[in-house]
């Protein structure tokens, strides 16, 4: 959209803001709304983080184009749903079309969910809405347009093998070392590339939001963040966790895995910022889940870069992590989620 679009959008959206607050100033007095009785017509949207990349059995086996979004039967949209039923509050859910590697800009356009296989292609998300009905929409984008992928595999030289070839991106500069990551991103081109992309996932969401706004006039949005990976304290990320060999990181150097963090708190920043300036709400995943890093052992929420998951591929060996929420992660997404979702509904 242009940019001129976008400020007359950002003007009505600050009218009807302050229209709104007028008219909650001049209603009577009451308490808070209760929560709808009829079910609330909803869509989930989203990357592999709400898909639940990781987490067995998936979704859609039976439809190739699908098949490779890796969207788990259990995904946090499902346990959240669920929670919130055990609450008397239903979400007719109209549509989940989270898929693991989305962009976000593949809100808008068709996503090519397995890189082998060019012809294999999902719709944008955006068709899932329906503009008469839909009440709520809900999910998370951003850490793939940031293209968190290609900075784990400038820092990792096993995630820059053969090995790990089926996961999407290369690495910004190859010919930079695996070892020398945290110094690349700091100055010249791995910094100048980092900030281009935050321009880009900040472009991209404001037009997601807007486009949510326009295809479903009457819904409610909620941005949601991503977990938090790394600790405060990085020193826990040299010790495996229980039953493992591999460190939660593999072999990123103990110098780039506060640069890791860093870019995920400007992710977060960016997000909370796009989501407050259009009126969405969002969910602070990254301040709630510094306890269950993938560096917290038996807390871990995360699982680590190489740790195996649940899910395989062509009924081979079983695919790592690659640093997504396992079952205790996505536990801590959907209560939030869940949450987040009451205080709407009831406000």
């Amino acid at each position: 959209m242009s940019s001129t679009s976008t400020t007359l959008t950002r003007r009505l959206a600050a009218a009807a803001v302050a229209l709104g607050s007028c008219l909650a100033l001049a209603g009577p007095a009451g308490s808070a709304a209760a929560a709808p009785t009829d079910p609330v017509p909803t869509v989930f949207f989203g990357d592999s983080y709400t898909a639940n990349f990781g987490i067995a059995p998936i979704n859609n086996q039976e439809d190739p184009n699908r098949a490779f979004c890796f969207q788990a039967q259990e995904n946090y949209p499902t346990v959240a749903t669920r929670s919130l039923a055990d609450k008397g509050i239903t979400l007719d859910v109209q549509s989940d079309v989270s898929c693991g590697g989305a962009l976000v800009h593949h809100f808008w356009t068709e996503q090519e969910t397995f890189p082998l296989i060019p012809d294999l292609k999902v719709p944008p998300q955006q068709d899932a809405l329906k503009a008469e009905s839909t009440r709520l929409v809900v999910g998370s984008m951003g850490g793939n347009t940031v293209g968190f992928v290609r900075i784990l595999k400038q820092c990792s030289d096993k995630l820059r093998s053969d090995e790990h070839r089926l996961l999407p991106g290369e690495p910004v500069d190859a010919d930079e070392p695996a070892a020398k990551c945290a110094e690349f991103f700091g100055s010249g081109d791995g910094k100048e590339w980092l900030d281009s992309r935050f321009e880009q996932v900040e472009y991209d969401l404001e037009e997601m939001l807007e486009r949510v706004g326009y295809f479903a006039p009457h819904a409610d949005r909620v941005l949601v963040g991503y977990p938090r990976l790394v600790p405060a304290d990085t020193t826990k990320c040299q010790t495996a966790a229980p039953d493992q060999t591999e460190l939660p990181f593999a072999d990123v150097p103990q110098d780039a895995l506060p640069v890791l963090d860093q870019v995920q708190k400007r992710l977060n920043d960016t997000m909370k910022k796009v989501a407050d300036e259009f009126g969405a709400d969002f969910v602070d995943l990254y301040a709630t889940t510094g306890a269950n890093t993938a560096c917290d052992g038996a807390d871990r929420g995360i699982g680590g870069l190489l740790e195996t998951s649940q899910v395989d591929i062509f009924g081979s060996a079983k695919l790592p992590w690659y640093a997504h929420p396992n079952e205790k992660g996505r536990d801590l997404q959907a209560a939030q989620v869940a949450t987040k979702i009451e205080e709407i509904l009831n406000r």
